[in-house]
């Protein structure tokens, strides 16, 4: 009787233990087997490169970046956990760097990215077309792309461009945050009124490449001179809805008009001021009352006392604690691009290891994308729709500016420098 019960017991065990599939995941899980998911934006590269100096060559990426104050967003393991299938590193580097150290510092962090996919072949290999990403997923690897976060970084020439092109880039932000010799940022004071014509010249060029023409960190003016422009479907690779969070980084109804006409994509961020708007409001406060506190070298209640200064800032703090950002309130931002532009139009552009820990709860890291999926499709998504989001609208961009750049390789590469065509401004 005692061998009945106990053979009774273990054959029950299993059927006990196992808990009924979530439906939800079960349809995000299916949906990313079929569509690579592909995000816009992930600063891995340049925040290894700052944080870890010479020791991003060798640093192991499997697992466990970071420390507990500071932790990476990104590693292997965790990019597993969030089914990715495609993502475009970024490769930035500051504008105050003089002009030709920037270039090297680009080509640098192109070779990171480049040197991250060698010592991992299992996990990632180079991407740079649409084909290349559906082969590389199906074969249960991440497609690694390239972007050029600023065209401060090409240094006013058209042939650094085609250089960061052979070398695989996919994309180039027209400026980062500050206003170049050729284009309006969105945060910094307009000089051009949108594009001169040497930043219409690179535009052209990208089309010529095949390069995506990408207008986050642009200013509105800028956006329509590009879109104007372009021949090309646009991205914005991540930037969110401005009547959501009225952020200058953010885009507009109008200009989400544009986009859809364009056949562009603007991918969603995640970092906190470009996702609240009260946050934003918040940080704005916050920052003014760091400057009354501790304003160097001239003036602030406790200038020259920084023990004062900071405990009266955590004080500030406590008595006007940050709003609340998560993930709903990225959901949000997607379903207003949806309303206005269309579910043709959106994707996603997290800025991973870009904004430091200023990301809404719920999506604290790679591992996050099916949860921000699941919420979509508990919002009444359909699976197709979640799909062209995931990184189907990517993938049909990519298309297009893949034909846009046969169609024009009869065409020389432009030699036009930003004197000649500017007028010495």
């Amino acid at each position: 009787m005692h061998r009945f019960l106990l053979a009774a017991a273990l054959i029950a065990t299993p059927l006990a233990a196992a808990a009924p599939a979530d439906p939800i995941a079960t349809r995000v899980a299916r949906i990313l087997k079929d569509t690579p998911l592909i995000d816009g934006h992930n600063d891995w590269p340049e925040s290894l490169r700052e944080r870890e100096g010479e020791g991003r060559w060798t640093i192991d990426l499997r697992s466990g970046l970071g420390t507990k104050s500071v932790p990476y967003n990104t590693d292997i393991a965790r990019l597993r956990q969030g089914m990715v299938g495609g993502q475009f590193w970024s490769a930035w580097v500051s504008a105050d760097l003089p002009p030709l150290e920037q270039v090297k510092e680009t080509l640098e962090e192109i070779d990171l990215i480049h040197t991250i996919v060698a010592r991992y072949p299992d996990t990632f290999e180079l991407a740079t077309t649409a084909a290349d990403v559906r082969r590389i997923h199906k074969a249960g690897r991440i497609a690694s792309m390239i972007g050029v976060e600023g065209g401060n970084q090409i240094d006013n020439s058209l042939s650094v461009l085609r250089a960061y092109h052979a070398f695989g880039a996919g994309y180039l932000t027209l400026t980062h945050s500050r206003t170049i010799e050729w284009a309006d940022s969105a945060t910094d004071n307009p000089k051009h009124g949108g594009l001169t014509p040497f930043g219409e010249a690179v535009v052209h060029e990208l089309n010529r490449l095949g390069m995506l023409v990408d207008l986050s960190h642009v200013n509105e003016d800028t956006m329509r001179d590009a879109l104007r422009v372009s021949r090309a479907p646009v991205i914005f690779s991540h930037s969110g809805a401005r009547a959501v969070d009225d952020h200058p980084r953010n885009v507009s109804d109008d200009v989400l008009k544009l986009v859809a006409a364009n056949g562009g994509v603007v991918m969603v961020n995640y970092s906190r001021s470009y996702v609240s708007d009260a946050y934003r409001r918040w940080s704005a406060d916050e920052a003014a009352e760091k400057t009354r506190m501790n304003a160097p070298p001239y003036g602030g209640l406790y200038i020259g006392q920084p023990d004062k200064a900071a405990a009266a800032l955590a004080a500030w703090r406590q008595a006007h604690p940050a709003p609340t950002v998560t993930l709903a309130d990225v959901a949000d931002h997607i379903d207003h691009i949806v309303k206005v532009a269309g579910i043709d139009h959106v994707g996603i552009g997290s800025d991973f290891d870009g904004v430091g820990n200023s990301l809404p709860e719920g999506l604290g890291s790679v591992a996050t994308y099916p949860a921000l999926l699941a919420e979509l499709l508990r919002r009444g998504w359909s699976d197709a729709d979640a799909a062209k989001l995931a990184g189907g609208n990517v993938l049909r961009v990519m298309e297009a500016a893949e034909k846009v750049a046969a169609s024009m390789k009869s065409e020389l590469p432009g030699t036009a420098t930003e004197p000649a065509l500017d007028g010495g401004k």
